[in-house]
């Protein structure tokens, strides 16, 4: 008997596949033009200087993060069972906090000075607008793995906190003058720059907790769906024995050297049906299952 939270689970770790890929993709494309473009009569900082930019720097930290999403999501199509570990989706946080940030500071400082299409176009197309866009979307609907706690927000401050303390003492403490930087945010002269330094950690830190309250709404929505199709499924059912054609099932897609215990399934089966089994004995009798079916079937397609 197959999960009956297989197809969604499959489905979540699919459109994160494709969310997380897109974004590495979009990023490196938007960082390359950035790279090869020499001079922009609207931006100062081109060519290796991009990396000044809290823009450039918050996407690619963005896009590692994804990138690190990838692999446990290829296994996840491969296994059926798809499961990040909390620290990966901690950094997830934190990286698309500081992409949310570049969306936010484009989207109401910089278009009103620069204007809307110069913002979003070219590069910055990627980089303001695709790229924290669908990170927000992919982090908040198909991460769904682990509950981000109050205690971690804090986290999403240290990227901010490190690039404000470089650009205040690259623009007020050396200057351009001096081989510093210009003040290309205007956080030091559009604005007094006692409201940037007072407001910047407290903005930053309310666009952490409205993420964490996105994405654990998301994932809470999506256990109670789970939770129901178990009830549904496993009410009334011998879950030892579902737990055995589970294995022998998923026998026929992976080999023993790939085996993949369940234990997280197995635990929402037991919590689910009113059962009473040790989820430790359900898991050995799930490997038990695999192993008999793999080696019965080896024998027969020796005969």
């Amino acid at each position: 008997m197959k999960d009956p939270a297989f197809r969604s689970n499959r489905m979540q770790c699919l459109f994160a596949l494709i969310g997380a890929s897109v974004v590495a993709v979009c990023v490196c494309a938007g960082v390359v033009m950035n790279l090869v473009t020499l001079y922009d009569e609207n931006f100062d900082h081109m060519g290796i200087r991009t990396f000044c930019m809290f823009t450039v720097d918050s996407n690619i930290l963005a896009a590692l993060s994804m990138m690190l999403c990838i692999p446990y999501t290829v296994d996840g199509l491969r296994t059926g069972y798809y499961h990040l570990p909390d620290w990966v989706v901690v950094l997830m946080h934190v990286a698309v906090t500081a992409v949310s940030l570049t969306f936010l500071v484009s989207l109401l400082i910089l278009s009103p000075v620069k204007g809307f299409v110069l913002i979003f176009t070219g590069s910055r197309f990627f980089l303001h607008g695709v790229c924290p866009v669908l990170s927000i979307d992919t982090f908040c609907l198909f991460i769904n793995s682990h509950l981000v706690r109050l205690k971690e927000s804090p986290l999403a401050l240290i990227p901010v906190f490190i690039y404000a303390l470089v650009y205040l003492v690259m623009v007020v403490f050396i200057g351009e003058d001096r081989g510093g930087w210009n003040d290309f945010y205007g956080f030091a002269t559009r604005i007094p720059i006692w409201i940037s330094l007072t407001a910047i950690l407290p903005v930053t830190f309310g666009i952490a907790t409205l993420l964490r309250l996105g994405h654990n709404r998301c994932c809470l929505r999506r256990r109670e769906k789970d939770a129901e199709l178990y009830r549904k499924a496993y009410t009334g059912v011998d879950v030892g024995q579902a737990v055995e054609d589970m294995a022998r099932s998923c026998r026929r897609e992976l080999q023993p050297k790939r085996i993949v215990i369940p234990a997280q399934t197995i635990g929402y089966m037991i919590q689910n049906s009113g059962s009473e089994l040790d989820q430790a004995e359900l898991c050995r009798r799930y490997l038990e299952a695999f192993l008999a079916d793999f080696e019965a079937a080896s024998k027969t397609a020796s005969i």
